[in-house]
């Protein structure tokens, strides 16, 4: 692996929680979230993989691995972006997502980007 820094790729998170698509009787609560990954180095970079670890309220861990987002392995260039929406469903009003992506930059080097926690809840519930 390389040493992170050099590759500057950052990672942004948007949620939303569909209301229409869950059903709080049947403990289905179900998440949409937008992912923004912009790559601010020099080099162009690949995403090979991603990891997720999804974890709800009642501590039930998810964890999901795979290749690429959304079926792409896109190739992002120096000052691009690349956008993709998915989604998860929770048993649960709140929970948590965090994980990683492991990128190529095209000269051959792999390195993981590291994707910080952040929280899946339904509208009102966490103040």
């Amino acid at each position: 692996m390389e040493d992170i820094n050099q590759y500057k790729v950052h990672v942004a998170v948007q949620v939303r929680y569909l209301a229409d698509q869950s059903d709080e009787a049947e403990n289905r609560h179900v998440f949409s979230y937008t992912i923004t990954i912009t790559n601010q180095g020099e080099h162009p970079v690949q995403l090979l993989h991603r990891h997720w670890i999804i974890t709800d309220a009642n501590n039930h861990v998810q964890e999901v691995k795979g290749k690429g987002v959304v079926g792409e392995q896109p190739i992002i260039k120096p000052g691009d972006h690349f956008e993709y929406s998915s989604g998860t469903v929770l048993a649960t009003q709140v929970g948590t997502m965090s994980g990683s992506y492991q990128m190529q930059v095209l000269d051959g080097g792999i390195f993981n980007v590291p994707i910080q926690q952040f929280v899946l809840s339904i509208p009102r519930v966490l103040h």
